[in-house]
Formats: C-alpha cells, structure tokens, sequence
C-alpha cells in the first residue's frame, strides 16, 4: 500500500554509487527531496526516465530540491550507469535487505524483485507532500512533478507566514 501523503517519511541511510551514505533527515529542514523509484538500471524506460531528470535538474535545483534516485541495484550497477547517462545525483542502492526502503514507501514489487515506478516529493519538513505510482512501462512526467514541487515550495511560503 503506497505512503499517505502528509505523514513523515520514514527516515533512511542508503549508499549512493560513489559510495557515500545518503541519509533522507539530512535533507530535513534544508531541501525538499524528490525521490524517484524506478525499476533496474540499464532498462528502457528507466533510461528515457532519468535522461529526463538529467535535462530539468536545473529547473529541481531553482525549486530548492535533491532529486535521488532509488532502485534495487548494487552501488556498482549504479555507478556505471551514472557515468554512461551522466547523472549527477545520488542513485541509492535498495539491494540489501533488497527492496527494504522501497517498501516503507509503498514501491517494492516483492513479487518481482524490483522496485515500482513511483516518485514521491518530501518537503523541508520531511512530509510526503506528493505521491504518484505509475506502470512499469511508463515514463513519469518531468513537468508534471516539477509542477507539484512548485507547488509544495508555495504552499511552504504561505503556511509558514513567510512574505513575498
């Protein structure tokens, strides 16, 4: 069963393909997080997936936002794949115990080994603000999550007092 949108996202230290820890609370209070789950490296559809992250991260980063992306693979899968695609972000290695972050959030297919598609923004609060799964075949839309960014980013300054 996918996270309720608006409880707290359950806290998680994972290594990224240059072998760093990544830890979802050290984002807590300094940006909001966008956090792509996605089937396997090297696939299709994860490919044209992420292609399109790597040509809007700027558009993420103007947001205030950490895009990470999160699969079953191995840091080293990871890491070559980063380096063929370009990819500067951190792709989080869910491989042992295989699926366990994913699961928290609703995304494992334990049925299938892998991780869903599915994406899920967390803001500087470290709330689930957004949630969206799609089908394996299915290439997310890159606007649409970044209209979803820019609308957790405004519903941030008007609930905090803040004035524009």
């Amino acid at each position: 069963m996918p996270i309720a949108v608006g409880q707290p996202a359950p806290d998680f230290a994972l290594k990224d393909q240059n072998q760093q820890e990544v830890k979802l609370s050290d984002f807590k209070g300094k940006k909001n997080v966008v956090l792509v789950f996605y089937p396997l490296d090297w696939s299709p559809t994860c490919t044209n997936e992420h292609v399109c992250f790597v040509n809007d991260l700027k558009q993420f980063e103007q947001l205030d936002a950490q895009v990470l992306g999160l699969s079953v693979d191995s840091v080293w899968s990871h890491k070559a794949w980063a380096e063929k695609m370009g990819i500067r972000y951190p792709l989080l290695a869910d491989f042992h115990p295989r699926g366990a972050v994913a699961s928290k959030f609703g995304a494992y297919l334990e049925d299938r080994g892998i991780t869903g598609r599915a994406i899920a923004i967390i803001n500087k609060a470290g709330n689930v603000a957004w949630f969206k799964q799609y089908g394996i075949p299915e290439v997310p839309d890159v606007k649409e999550v970044a209209q979803a960014l820019a609308q957790v980013e405004q519903e941030k300054g008007r609930g905090s007092g803040a004035r524009g």
